[in-house]
């Protein structure tokens, strides 16, 4: 039996950042940001198609000079995926990448200076369609506002979102998106709380400077969490102290853990005990190296023992359920081969593209037949 998610989504305006529809009814987009130096368009560009291949809808690249912006242009020729440019304090640069093909700005009107510097770039960004996301961090809130505050708090960081936002609105331009990021979980979700029930706009969900791969991901998780639940949330990204590749999986798995999206396989896999009559831990591991190519929705149940194993191994699209001296395969619910210890990888892996071609194959035949 498959569940579907119980989550009502918050109502939001949606927006285009590329091809991409974010907000609205659209499903929601997984962002990272490369780490390469923007002026190496070779390394950019190879990082780029990395974190595509990994399911980045969107990626976020860090302009800090006109150098760094003529290389975006090269870096935009190369690529398909609809890229955000990251921009702080010098307005030129907003306004060079725009005429460089840019998908959306990233950059407070607030901090780059004089009210001519800001029209001018929403004046470019509303002439080429361009949207606008305004980022605020609790590491760099307005020195008025650390004055006001005396620390960083989720009304702060309300208060610099809105006074952004207000900006935008008296220039009459409403195609933006809003993030209002921290590193401290509780702070992070009351602040986006907060900002969900005074704007329209979409929300984009990051706990900012989370932490290494393991820390940065549960921190992630919960905070990230707690939102998505809520139904706050119209595109993510997980920041971690790692591979950027790293924050596309992991933002992957927790929207499909949420049963927000899926892509790839769902991998359902005991812990492992002495009950178990194969490696399970050494099976999972060769499995996921293995199939990180697939994209097709499947769920693939992993079981080592006949305790747990058939009631999940057929609740699954492809369950292994551990026996003696053979393992038993359930294909959709139903008992279908028997696999031995020795060749249990190789061939779950041969079962598991079979069945991955077989359903994408099903997909398009809908499709042709709609």
């Amino acid at each position: 039996m498959h569940f579907e998610s119980p989550i009502v989504r918050r109502k939001s305006r949606q927006i285009m950042v590329g091809n991409v529809a974010v907000g609205g009814d659209a499903p929601i987009s997984v962002q990272s940001m490369t780490n390469t130096e923007t002026t190496d368009v070779v390394a950019t560009v190879a990082q780029i198609r990395q974190m595509e291949a990994a399911g980045a809808d969107i990626v976020r690249v860090s302009v800090p000079t006109m150098d760094a912006a003529e290389a975006f242009g090269a870096i935009r020729k190369e690529v398909a995926v609809p890229l955000v440019a990251d921009i702080h304090f010098d307005y030129r640069i907003a306004l060079r990448v725009a005429d460089l093909g840019v998908d959306c700005l990233r950059i407070n009107p607030g901090n780059i200076g004089r009210e001519k510097r800001i029209l001018a770039v929403v004046e470019k960004a509303r002439d080429l369609d361009i949207p606008i996301r305004i980022g605020v961090n609790a590491g760099s809130l307005e020195k008025d506002l650390q004055k006001k505050y005396g620390e960083p708090t989720p009304d702060a960081l309300v208060e610099s979102a809105l006074r952004h936002v207000a900006i935008l609105d008296e220039l009459n331009f409403q195609n933006f998106k809003v993030s209002v990021k921290a590193s401290d979980v509780f702070m992070a979700v009351e602040a986006y709380r907060k900002l969900a029930t005074q704007i329209e706009q979409p929300l984009h969900l990051g706990i900012t400077e989370a932490g290494g791969l393991r820390s940065g991901t549960v921190k992630s998780a919960v905070g990230l969490g707690m939102l998505l639940m809520d139904g706050i949330g119209d595109t993510v990204r997980v920041s971690l102290a790692a591979d950027p590749v790293e924050e596309v999986k992991v933002a992957w798995d927790m929207l499909r853990s949420l049963k927000l999206r899926s892509r790839g396989i769902n991998f359902i896999a005991c812990p492992s005990c002495s009950r178990q009559n194969f490696d399970v831990i050494s099976t999972m591991n060769q499995l996921e190296s293995r199939l990180e190519d697939i994209v097709v929705p499947l769920d693939v149940a992993v079981i080592g023992c006949v305790v747990n194993g058939p009631g999940e191994a057929k609740e699954a699209d492809l369950g292994l359920a551990g026996g003696t001296p053979n393992n038993l395969l359930y294909v959709d619910g139903q008992p279908s081969q028997k696999i031995r210890k020795e060749t249990l990888v190789d061939d779950l892996e041969k079962l598991i593209r079979e069945k991955a071609l077989a359903k994408a194959d099903a997909e398009k035949d809908l499709i042709a037949k709609a």
